[in-house]
């Protein structure tokens, strides 16, 4: 059996593991930030390691391909989505209200923009839709467990005598059409496509007005 190591080396490579894992979320958040205007294909290694001001060879160690860089991307981008989307609207109530808080959520993170590009989940899916492979898997799985959550959500606010008369998962592609249409109209300038699909949704799910 191989001896221990000696505390010290371990307090020595707890740190560099620490270093490693702060330089590879930094680099996977920026790649984010390009690829949700640029797209995912637009990655690069060398790119990446210009603008963040580090060696290419130390991105490479970290990431190895640029794949690996893709599949970084998306995960930073979902965990992004998630801690400003999903995680605010869960102390709401189960039902209509989470559910709108949700959608709250989900405008003010393409309004703000909190992504260069907005939504990165509008931007990735129609540049992999068609191109089979760990990137679309990827990408395909986090399309799944926000609709997941959205039918869920829906479930229990039909329980609840709100959007009666709707299939979960019909009425989920249209809460999600309509956010992603307000996502690219936004892009484009179209200064009245948050509020427009806003009212929209308010009036698929039986809500007043806003």
């Amino acid at each position: 059996m191989a001896d221990p190591m000696h505390p010290a080396e371990q307090q020595i490579s707890d740190q560099r593991l620490l270093k490693g894992a702060r330089a590879r979320a930094t680099i996977a958040r920026h790649a984010a930030d390009v690829a949700s205007v640029e797209g995912l294909t637009g990655l690069s290694l060398g790119r990446l390691a210009s603008d963040l001001g580090v060696s290419k060879s130390g991105v490479a160690t970290l990431f190895g391909t640029k794949e690996n860089l893709q599949l970084a991307a998306v995960e930073s981008a979902r965990e992004v989505f998630i801690d400003h989307v999903v995680r605010p609207a869960l102390p709401e109530p189960k039902g209509m209200a989470r559910l709108r808080a949700l959608m709250d959520n989900w405008f003010a993170y393409i309004g703000a923009p909190v992504l260069p590009g907005g939504c990165f989940r509008v931007a990735g899916l129609p540049e992999f839709d068609s191109r089979p492979g760990p990137v679309r898997d990827a990408l395909v799985a986090d399309r799944q467990d926000w609709f997941g959550l959205l039918e869920k959500e829906i479930g229990r606010a039909q329980e609840q005598g709100y959007a009666t008369g709707h299939d979960p998962h019909a009425l989920a592609f249209q809460l999600d059409a309509l956010v992603s249409a307000a996502n690219t109209a936004a892009r484009l300038g179209d200064e009245s496509a948050i509020p427009t699909a806003r009212s929209l949704i308010d009036l698929l799910l039986g809500l007043p007005t806003r």
